[in-house]
């Protein structure tokens, strides 16, 4: 047998063995969703409802927090019809610790314990960077980073005490690639990266894995509570069109089963949608090149323009904008789709 012909014997089997440990060390590490302890932050509608709502199917226990009560309470009302064993509404905002704090201690006084803490709060600015101001940043931050440090950190001593314990940050594709107009969104989505990543690295010897979740643009509505600056009608219509569309959009039923799939079986990350999975491997591959095309992409866009604060997607006029408003998967609010099985 020729020596190249040995040697790809040899890497396939070296492949495949890397495969079947890879298998075995996730079948170790899989656990079901019957009767954990669950908390899930923006639980009230969009994406964050739909992960609660695939947990209650599986008869998990549930803490909902999120700023919005009037969802929130129709929430934890379809919930405890749908199959909880229980269910929890807790208002809370994420960009305060002390709530975070109070949130994870209720949930340890009412259930005896946390298994698994879903960070999915979140909030958008769209716009290019001549429209943004400094508070935009600390906004982005506020919630999209330290609402998911601040709930983890109150988490972590609940699931040292047990030896057990999953946490899965929603971190989106703009956590690993760089999208021109989002940069508030992207800068606090980088740091959320290196936050799940190198918990993971540290925790994962004490039974407690962290799972970061980097899904594309996804159809949950969050299209009309995206904060929006610049030329309003042009930035919000090219904004809701990628999260409304079919083609480059990804349904937020299957990114909550990919949670699921992935949070119960301890994987570091998942990325779900095939434009972010492209996304994310040329960028690794080609940053330079990457780079470059981002630039040509930003000069497609418009420019800065207009004044005064930014505007709600909803608030955005126009004939266009106003027809994408309508544009709001049922399934992605409270009482919607109860029935409906998303196994």
């Amino acid at each position: 047998m020729r020596t190249r012909d040995q040697l790809l014997i040899g890497a396939a089997a070296g492949v495949g063995l890397a495969w079947g440990a890879r298998q075995i060390l996730r079948l170790s590490r899989r656990i079901s969703l019957e009767d954990r302890v669950i908390i899930v932050t923006g639980a009230s509608t969009g994406h964050g409802l739909l992960v609660a709502r695939y947990a209650a199917q599986r008869g998990a226990r549930l803490v909902l927090a999120a700023r919005d009560t009037e969802n929130l309470y129709a929430a934890e009302v379809e919930l405890t019809h749908a199959g909880a064993r229980g269910v929890l509404a807790v208002p809370t905002d994420v960009t305060d610790r002390a709530q975070c704090q109070y949130l994870v201690d209720l949930t340890v006084e009412k259930f005896g314990q946390v298994d698994i803490l879903v960070n999915n709060a979140g909030i958008i600015q769209v716009g290019p960077v001549g429209s943004m101001t400094l508070p935009d940043f600390e906004t982005a931050m506020a919630t999209n980073f330290w609402g998911a440090v601040y709930c983890s950190m109150a988490a972590i001593p609940y699931m040292w005490e047990r030896g057990f314990g999953r946490i899965a940050n929603v971190v989106s594709i703009g956590g690993k690639v760089p999208t021109p107009h989002l940069l508030p969104y992207t800068a606090s989505k980088f740091a959320l990266t290196g936050f799940t990543e190198g918990l993971r690295a540290e925790l994962a010897k004490d039974g407690i894995l962290v799972t970061g979740v980097y899904p594309h643009l996804m159809r949950t509505g969050g299209h009309v509570h995206a904060w929006i600056r610049g030329d309003r009608e042009t930035e919000y219509t090219l904004f809701a069109l990628g999260d409304t569309l079919p083609i480059v959009s990804t349904s937020a039923e299957s990114v909550a089963r990919k949670l699921w799939r992935a949070v119960c079986d301890g994987d570091p990350e998942v990325i779900a949608g095939w434009p972010s999975v492209i996304a994310a491997k040329v960028h690794g591959l080609f940053p330079n090149w990457t780079a470059e095309a981002l630039t040509l992409v930003d000069r497609l866009l418009p420019q800065a323009t207009g004044t005064g604060g930014p505007v709600r997607g909803r608030d955005v006029q126009g004939r266009l904008p106003e027809m994408l408003n309508r544009q709001i998967p049922p399934s992605t609010r409270p009482n919607a789709g109860r029935a409906a099985s998303m196994s």
